[in-house]
């Protein structure tokens, strides 16, 4: 498209009531924060250990995995450079680089300075993640929750480290960490007492989060999922536990879009999360039957979220991070398409006649909200999208297909 392509669509926008340039502006300033596991199918750097497990599966051969740091790094690099906008990254602890070889509950910021260093030279900020899985003290699927306490106290000097790490992180940076907590923690089969499970799921919480931090550099945030594979009768950490656990301390609830019944409108739930919290974090995801993590598509599931975070005046309280992992396909590729397609869904949120809309909804006249609704679909939101990208210097259509198999050919050597 030419900026004539442009100048027209946003006058088209205008006659709608709708400020293009205001539009671009407001998601130029949306950090996305990336994930790094989708860089290697989930295994992480460490010495120890090498499965994914916990319910977390990558499928798929694809050639081009990053298998140490270097490699993982320069294909973010690569990745970074064909999205418009100053993103972050979401790192897990497993990706530590560092010539020891502490276990998890000996983990130290040093292990992870080399990322520091690097993010600062790229200008992007971190998000991290305590790992509770793919370790033979998770082999039971159980961690914080694990009956003995040995074993939970091992995590949770895990989970208290890596706040630390976080923190540190956030404080380096000069942009606050979210260190996000999920664990894999549940049972394969009916079990009889989950409430003790809880219990102790609680306990361990308690003592982890113990340690106040500084929320200018740290902000704690618990994750819930229904099921995975292993614990398909019982999710220690469901909805409702954490719901209620974020709410209580005031942490970050993550809702994470593979984390809940298909049928179940996570969008839906952004508005009643809140009211009782002042932020919250996003796993932005496309499950497919099961918690498959399928590369985010530009579906009615993501545009649903996209409106309702701007509609409800959430941008400014929701962080926006991506987990899926696709190992059929192109790594960084993957990354660059589900990224941009997170950002299109917002760019057409904020396109759409929202003054308009809201005022047909508060008088309760609802053909002209359907018609509305309807009649904006036209409007000429990829004309805008690609002025956004051509500002931000970012390739779209055949240049963009382009550079993406070209970067995949030099990196297939890898096996």
């Amino acid at each position: 498209m030419t900026r004539q392509s442009y100048d027209t669509a946003r006058a088209i926008f205008a006659d709608w009531g709708v400020d293009a340039e205001a539009a671009m502006e407001r998601l130029r300033a949306i950090p996305i924060s990336m994930h790094c596991w989708q860089g290697d199918d989930v295994v992480g750097f460490e010495a120890r250990t090498g499965a994914s497990g916990g319910g977390i599966q990558a499928t798929g051969n694809h050639p081009g995995r990053a298998r140490t740091p270097d490699e993982l790094r320069a294909d973010l690099e690569f990745a970074y450079g064909q999205i418009p906008g100053k993103h972050r990254l979401n790192l897990h602890a497993m990706y530590l680089d560092t010539d020891a070889t502490p276990d998890r509950d000996d983990i130290e910021f040093t292990h992870f300075a080399r990322w520091v260093d690097w993010a600062k030279e790229q200008g992007l900020g971190l998000d991290f993640n305590p790992t509770f899985f793919a370790h033979t003290k998770a082999d039971d699927n159980l961690t914080l929750s694990h009956p003995d306490q040995g074993i939970r106290d091992f995590w949770i000097e895990h989970g208290r480290r890596s706040r630390e790490i976080a923190a540190r992180m956030g404080a380096e940076l000069g942009s606050a960490c979210v260190n996000n907590i999920w664990v894999p923690d549940g049972y394969k089969d009916i079990p009889v007492d989950r409430r003790a499970a809880r219990a102790r799921l609680e306990a361990s919480l308690d003592t982890m989060l113990a340690e106040r931090q500084d929320k200018g550099q740290m902000l704690d945030a618990v994750e819930s999922k229904l099921f995975g594979i292993g614990v398909e009768a019982c999710t220690i950490g469901s909805h409702e536990f954490y719901l209620g656990y974020a709410i209580r301390n005031q942490t970050l609830l993550c809702l994470d879009m593979g984390h809940f019944h298909p049928t179940e409108n996570v969008a839906d739930k952004l508005s009643s999360v809140a009211l009782s919290l002042d932020e919250i974090l996003l796993h932005v995801s496309r499950p497919m039957r099961w918690d498959s993590d399928h590369v985010i598509l530009l579906n009615d599931d993501i545009l649903a979220m996209a409106q309702e975070l701007v509609f409800a005046d959430l941008l400014d309280r929701t962080r926006i991070g991506l987990d899926f992992f696709d190992a059929t396909i192109s790594r960084t590729a993957a990354w660059v398409i589900g990224t941009r397609n997170m950002q299109k869904a917002l760019l057409r949120a904020l396109l759409l006649p929202r003054a308009q809309l809201q005022s047909a909804e508060a008088e309760m006249d609802y053909t002209s909200r359907l018609m509305l609704t309807e009649e904006a679909r036209d409007l000429p939101v990829a004309a805008v999208w690609e002025e956004f990208c051509a500002r931000n210097d970012v390739p779209t259509g055949a240049g963009l297909v382009a550079e993406l198999k070209a970067y995949d050919k030099k990196v297939s050597a890898r096996g």
